[in-house]
């Protein structure tokens, strides 16, 4: 579904998902430093880590592709310096992370009754 081979920006704070594709293209432009209208793909999750949003541009316009997961949590690649707000990231990471595979096992959540 999502091209091959386009650098992959993911950004690592979390954003309003009711944000659509001018806003999401201001905050490439704003935390990215980048243009939104060149064949790449930026991916952002939302505040509680399940849901995320793609913007891509395929040369005729913008495409937002949304993406809620039944269970679990987007997980993001850690920031390589301080105060970075995104990380360029492989075709392979973006699939892992596109799927919602958890890449450590999380510590059981203790329960309380």
């Amino acid at each position: 579904m999502i091209a091959q081979g386009l650098p992959i920006y993911v950004a690592l704070d979390p954003v309003d998902m009711r944000f659509g594709a001018e806003r999401l293209g201001a905050l490439v432009r704003e935390r990215m430093r980048a243009e939104p209208r060149t064949r790449a793909l930026f991916a952002f999750v939302g505040k509680r880590g399940h849901s995320m949003k793609v913007l891509t541009w395929d040369g005729t316009g913008t495409i937002v592709i949304h993406k809620k997961l039944d269970a679990g949590r987007f997980e993001l690649p850690r920031s390589t310096g301080p105060g970075e707000q995104h990380v360029l990231v492989s075709d392979a990471i973006f699939e892992v992370i596109h799927k919602g595979v958890a890449v450590a096992p999380r510590a059981a959540r203790r329960r309380i009754h």
